[in-house]
């Protein structure tokens, strides 16, 4: 059966899909110097905004985006979901981690000053109000929570699909796909097992990200991983790389349904591939066998050759392991003419969504018939077909790669509509 893509809804630091599109092609980049803790270093990232957002507010703004792309009306009572994040809701929990700790301190503070336990247990309870948090940006209202006080329940993994499954009306199949940086890959591959197996004919996927908190970034910056001043994916002189926020979903319908209602088609899933090194927590399988194995399950799920793929959009993070890793993949696997790209010097690495951003990417290259520029590349470190500057070209058949920690690979065959 084939899955086709006739919605997407999509915001990145260069803006919706449209505007980021646009920005891809200029050879824009959405990375910017910034100090969104005090507490931590300047430094470069891709900001949606001026200051982080949060994971509930970006999972509407795209799915809104997304289903009015594909002209549907809701309630979608029979829509599966499949939306990922590998953060999720961090950012929530490390605020009211802040706000306990303090709210502790506080009532330390009054016992020694001779106050009432009980009062200060009073204190020390937090409701929705309390929170840091504004309450339209929490999955379940105060109204509807049998237990207000017990908030980190609202911000467990899985509550982001939930919430665009209450938002649509849907009441089918949910899942929360986590699987490190290849969790958009994962979640769109998940929605396509729904279609196909006949669990639902219609489903959300992708993967939102909102990564930009104090642990985040310490604990990335620890590793040695952050960038210090840009995202040059490829490039001889790639320093890491840059955090972003972001995310893209997709309508994804059988080819039957998309037709019966005249709905417009991006391009069709051909085809996807997902294996896990079982190696190491944070490095890719020295071999690349695990890596291979997933692109090859790819092209034989999709029917295809290697001959018959036209453009790469890879991984390409600017970290050292990674871009050598993958470019090695690459040159084993591939033509040596095939174009190969990466957007994350223009986006950021938005962590679990950049794989559902790539895919983006692809289905605009293949209704355009346009290649997007590896933004931040100065000089190559790798003789590869890398885009330097927007080309058109012939774009039937593209590939997304995706590889995170823990040895998580995916890789996913968008193709034109037959």
């Amino acid at each position: 059966m084939d899955v086709v893509v006739t919605g997407i809804g999509l915001v990145s630091a260069l803006g919706t899909l449209d505007c980021s599109w646009k920005g891809l092609l200029s050879g824009e980049s959405g990375i910017r110097q910034h100090q969104p803790f005090i507490e931590l270093e300047r430094r470069p990232l891709a900001l949606i905004g001026t200051k982080p957002t949060d994971l509930i507010t970006l999972i509407r703004e795209v799915l809104t985006d997304a289903v009015q792309d594909a002209n549907l009306t809701l309630p979608l009572p029979d829509c599966g979901i499949a939306i990922g994040s590998s953060r999720g809701f961090q950012a929530n929990l490390e605020l009211l981690a802040r706000e306990g700790r303090g709210k502790k301190e506080e009532g330390r503070r009054k016992r020694e000053e001779g106050r009432g336990e009980k009062e200060d247990e009073r204190e020390f309870s937090i409701t929705h109000s309390q929170l840091p948090i504004p309450n339209a940006q929490c999955p379940m209202p105060n109204a509807q929570c049998p237990m207000p006080n017990s908030q980190f329940v609202n911000f467990l993994p899985h509550m982001g699909a939930i919430a665009a499954a209450r938002a649509i009306g849907s009441t089918g199949p949910v899942l929360a796909p986590m699987a490190a940086c290849a969790t958009g890959i994962w979640s769109i591959a998940r929605a396509v097992d729904l279609i196909r197996t006949g669990e639902c004919q219609r489903a959300i996927a992708g993967a939102v990200e909102a990564p930009i908190t104090p642990l985040t970034l310490a604990g990335f910056s620890r590793m040695g991983a952050l960038a210090n001043t840009g995202c040059y994916p490829f490039d001889e002189n790639r320093e890491g790389f840059v955090l972003g926020e972001g995310g893209a979903l997709f309508v994804l319908e059988s080819a039957e349904l998309a037709r019966r209602r005249g709905a417009k088609i991006y391009g069709r899933v051909s085809g996807f591939g997902l294996t896990n090194d079982a190696c190491h927590a944070n490095a890719p399988e020295l071999g690349g066998g695990s890596a291979i194995a997933a692109v090859n399950q790819c092209l034989k799920r999709s029917n295809l050759a290697r001959i018959d793929i036209d453009f790469i959009h890879a991984h390409g993070t600017a970290t050292e392991l990674n871009d050598r890793h993958e470019a090695l993949l690459i040159e084993k696997l591939f033509h040596r003419g095939v174009a190969v790209s990466s957007t994350k010097g223009a986006t950021g690495h938005t962590l679990g969504a950049s794989g559902a951003l790539g895919v983006a990417f692809c289905l605009m290259s293949i209704k355009y018939q346009m290649l997007p520029p590896c933004v931040g590349m100065k000089k190559p470190g790798f003789e590869l077909d890398f885009v330097r500057c927007t080309r058109s070209a012939i774009v039937r058949n593209t590939v997304c790669l995706s590889f995170g920690f823990g040895g998580q690979n995916a890789a996913i065959v968008l193709s034109g509509d037959r």
